[in-house]
């Protein structure tokens, strides 16, 4: 078994224990003891000031979960961005760039790679054309991306709620299937921080939610996507003379991509499940010539410049008009108030 694989089995075991308070979720439980202890001790001296916080002059959304792994809060990130320009928001989106080979602060371009910024921010703006900032610290991107565009009247914190160095206005926290799990933190359960926790807004990705919150329905695209933008139907890929497929995910949960595959039809002959954010490098230097690759748009964005010829298949996002009609009704209370504090700004600054 190879370094991948061996990783892939790890994070399957670990995942399953977290399910369940069984015998090694209590034996890390200790631990997890500790980790709460730490991270409370971290928010308290966020909230006395001991460790700085900053405020940026427009309001700040994070879109985040309190589970560790995937909960699929990207997809919702690119469909909360879409609906915010459709509209007529002028929104930028900041991130950490999990995985990127450098820790300076940079706008993702359209030509950015993988590498300098990470694969989540290069697949929202590809997705978006959103402006797109990446830092270790988000109130550096934030900032950076204000006084780069200046026009920008929201910002959207791809993850981030665990990030108390830059000051919020308004918290979304996505959940899966998975709900809270065991219910216990780190390492002994998935939890970062305990839950319930007070947020603006809970998203439940899955097909059972296991409490209360809005729901969002994920499903494919029914078209594969190349990466020179053109789109190929699916039922092209099931064509008696097809290619076998090859399905490939580094995602954090690849089975639910392979399901989703299956489940519009499609015959998978072979499936590759890598660790959550590999780089495919290694993966793409295999002989995978007797396959047609498919793969997620998050994988796509690496796997591209490697093997171009590979297939995406778009996730698709779409939180339910109850979650978008309270989204809307608390950004634009938010708008009004960032309003008239900018003119009680000005007015105060004139008359003094």
């Amino acid at each position: 078994m190879n370094m991948a694989a061996q990783q892939a089995a790890l994070h399957r075991s670990l995942t399953d224990a977290w399910a369940h308070r069984g015998a090694l979720a209590c034996l890390l439980w200790p631990l997890s003891l500790l980790y709460g202890a730490l991270a409370s001790l971290r928010r308290q001296l966020f909230k006395l000031g001991v460790f700085e916080t900053g405020r940026v002059d427009v309001p700040v959304i994070v879109v985040g979960n309190v589970v560790a792994g995937g909960s699929g809060k990207t997809p919702v990130v690119m469909a909360l961005v879409q609906h915010l320009q459709r509209s007529g928001r002028k929104v930028g989106v900041i991130s950490r760039g999990y995985g990127r080979g450098q820790r300076d602060c940079r706008e993702v371009l359209a030509d950015s790679s993988v590498a300098e910024v990470g694969d989540e921010p290069v697949l929202i703006q590809r997705s978006t054309g959103a402006k797109v900032f990446v830092a270790p610290a988000r109130v550096d991107a934030a900032r950076a991306l204000l006084q780069r565009h200046p026009e920008t009247e929201l910002i959207v914190c791809d993850d981030g709620l665990q990030h108390w160095g830059l000051q919020r206005d308004l918290e979304i926290c996505v959940f899966d299937d998975r709900g809270v799990g065991n219910g216990f933190l780190l390492p002994a359960g998935p939890l970062r921080e305990p839950w319930p926790r007070m947020a603006d807004l809970v998203l439940h990705t899955g097909k059972h939610p296991a409490f209360g919150g809005f729901r969002a329905q994920r499903m494919l695209a029914d078209h594969a996507r190349r990466a020179d933008g053109s789109a190929l139907d699916l039922s092209d890929l099931m064509a008696p003379d097809a290619k076998p497929l090859l399905a490939l995910a580094a995602i954090a949960k690849p089975e639910e991509f392979f399901a989703m595959l299956r489940a519009t039809g499609l015959k998978l002959a072979r499936t590759d499940a890598l660790p959550d954010h590999d780089d495919l490098v290694s993966w793409s230097k295999q002989d995978h010539s007797a396959y047609r690759i498919l793969c997620t748009e998050k994988d796509a964005v690496k796997l591209w410049p490697l093997l171009p010829d590979a297939l995406a298949i778009p996730l698709l996002c779409k939180p339910e008009p109850d979650f978008i009609e309270r989204l809307d009704s608390l950004l634009a209370g938010l708008l009004i108030d960032r309003s008239r504090a900018a003119l009680s700004s000005r007015h105060g600054h004139t008359t003094s």
